[in-house]
C-alpha cells in the first residue's frame, strides 16, 4: 500500500513540472525601434540660390578680349528643381561690376611720337546659363558636395579699340589714333564648377563653390569663386 501511494505522489510531481509551463514576472524589458535619423535633403525640391561672386580672368587685363579687367565683383541667383535626391535641373543669372581698362594710343609718324595712355570704365557684365546639377548628400548629415556644369551666354564686356590714321601729305601730317571703343558683345559661355553645401536646416543652407568658365573666342576665359545662401521648398 505504502509503495502504491509513494508511485501516485511521483507521477503527481512529475505532471505538475510538466504543465506547470514558463512564468512571467511582467517586468520583462520591451524592445523598442530606435528613430530614425534626421534627413536634412529631400528627394524632390526645388532651390532658390542667393549668393556674392569674385570674378578673375585668366589673362592680365592688358591680354583679356572680353572682361579687360583682372578681377570683378558681384552676385547672382540660383533656380534649381532636384529629383530623385541627386539630379538637379535649373537656370543661373548673375551680374559684376568691372572696371574695365581702355587702352588708347597716338602715334605720331612724322615727329617720331609714340603715345600710350590707360584709361578705366566701369561696365556691368552678365551672363545667363542653363545648368545640370550632380549632388551627393550624405545620409543623416547636414553635408552634401556637388558638382554642375551649364551653358549660356555673356554680355557687357568685348569692346574692341578703335584707331584711325590722319593722313596729310602735303603737310608731311601721319597720324595713327584711338578714337573710341566699339559696344559691347554677346558671346557664347560654357561653365564647369564644384561645390558644397552645408544645411542649418532641412530648408536653410549655405553654399560655396567654384567654377572655371568658357567664352567664344580665344583670351576670354575667367574663374568665378561665390558664396551665399540657399533656401530649399
Amino acid at each position: 500500500m505504502k509503495k502504491l501511494v509513494s508511485c501516485l505522489f511521483g507521477l503527481g510531481v512529475i505532471a505538475s513540472a510538466a504543465f506547470a509551463g514558463t512564468e512571467y514576472s511582467g517586468k520583462e524589458m520591451k524592445q523598442v525601434a530606435p528613430p530614425p535619423c534626421p534627413e536634412w535633403y529631400a528627394d524632390n525640391e526645388f532651390n532658390v540660390s542667393l549668393w556674392g561672386t569674385y570674378v578673375f580672368t585668366g589673362n592680365n587685363w592688358q591680354n583679356d578680349r572680353y572682361i579687360e579687367a583682372d578681377h570683378a565683383w558681384g552676385g547672382g541667383i540660383d533656380l534649381k528643381y532636384f529629383f530623385h535626391r541627386y539630379f538637379g535641373v535649373g537656370i543661373e543669372g548673375w551680374a559684376v561690376d568691372a572696371r574695365q581698362a581702355r587702352n588708347n594710343i597716338f602715334i605720331d609718324f612724322s615727329d617720331g611720337i609714340f603715345e600710350n595712355s590707360v584709361t578705366h570704365e566701369n561696365n556691368a557684365i552678365g551672363a545667363v546659363l542653363g545648368t545640370l546639377t550632380l549632388r551627393y548628400p550624405f545620409h543623416c548629415s547636414r553635408f552634401s558636395p556637388y558638382i554642375f556644369g551649364g551653358g549660356g551666354a555673356i554680355f557687357g564686356g568685348g569692346q574692341r579699340r578703335i584707331d584711325q590714321r590722319f593722313i596729310e601729305p602735303g603737310e608731311g601730317f601721319d597720324v595713327i589714333q584711338t578714337v573710341g571703343h566699339t559696344d559691347s558683345e554677346t558671346k557664347a559661355l560654357g561653365q564647369v564648377g564644384g561645390g558644397l553645401e552645408i544645411r542649418l536646416t532641412p530648408h536653410i543652407g549655405w553654399v560655396s563653390d567654384f567654377s572655371w568658365n568658357f567664352v567664344d573666342g580665344p583670351k576670354n576665359n575667367f574663374g568665378m569663386a561665390r558664396t551665399g545662401v540657399n533656401f530649399a521648398f
